[in-house]
């Protein structure tokens, strides 16, 4: 079953590509925790929800069982699929290489109107520690890491990486419900002085510490939210 949430109908833009929009506003709901493990999607609903065909619905299924966002089970139905932990390690390993490199680079290339643009959105989400509800400090967060990359030259690779860490998003998602979110805007702080007095190494050592927060909070997220997780294979 599909309710309406925080993505609605309204949300459909008419003179856009109704496939596209549907899988990021189901994969939106999905790695927010909107629509929880276990929940039964059915084409129907939300093609009648959103005053479309079922062909895209369908469409977008296949989509997000490709990525692992829910699972198809023949004669049931289609099912959120809960966050595979072994996927959460495996993202966190690539995500720390790749940044790890960026922000080497953006500490060698970083101007100083690039510097006061970090500060922004560090102020952007340190304003956002005590808004209800996750997604707008996660949203400063994700800011944040992409000015990284496209400093460095390098947006394109953040969006290789977005559908890699796709789980690891939603544990982020749930972390940022119930652990302190002013750590990690000190770390993102430690970064960018890093990066202000042009220390690529120290860069370095405070994003890869940052980044493997998320695996030392793990054990207490996924015993914190039990429903949401499963070891094992793919």
């Amino acid at each position: 079953m599909v309710g309406r949430g925080n993505d609605t109908i309204d949300r459909l833009e008419s003179a856009k590509a109704v496939g596209p929009q549907l899988i990021r506003l189901l994969r939106n709901r999905i790695v927010r925790g909107e629509l929880a493990p276990g929940t039964r999607l059915s084409e129907a609903e939300i093609a009648t929800a959103y005053c479309i065909s079922r062909q895209p619905v369908r469409e977008a299924f296949i989509r997000l069982a490709d990525a692992s966002l829910i699972e198809v089970r023949p004669q049931r139905g289609s099912y959120v699929s809960r966050i595979l932990i072994s996927a959460v390690v495996s993202a966190q390993f690539v995500r720390e290489a790749v940044e790890a490199d960026i922000v080497r680079r953006v500490a060698s290339l970083a101007t100083p109107a690039d510097v006061a643009e970090l500060e922004a959105t560090l102020a952007t989400q340190a304003e956002a520690i005590n808004i209800e509800g996750p997604q707008p400090f996660i949203a400063a967060d994700e800011a944040f890491h992409r000015q990284l990359a496209e400093v460095a030259g390098q947006k394109d690779g953040w969006e290789f990486l977005q559908p890699l860490k796709t789980q690891m998003d939603r544990v982020r998602y749930l972390s940022a419900r119930n652990f302190p979110r002013a750590t990690l805007v000190r770390q993102h702080s430690e970064i960018v002085d890093a990066i202000r007095k042009g220390d690529a190494d120290e860069a370095e050592q405070r994003m890869r510490r940052h980044l493997r927060l998320i695996l030392e909070d793990l054990p207490s997220v996924a015993a914190m939210f039990p429903d949401f997780f499963r070891q094992g294979a793919r």
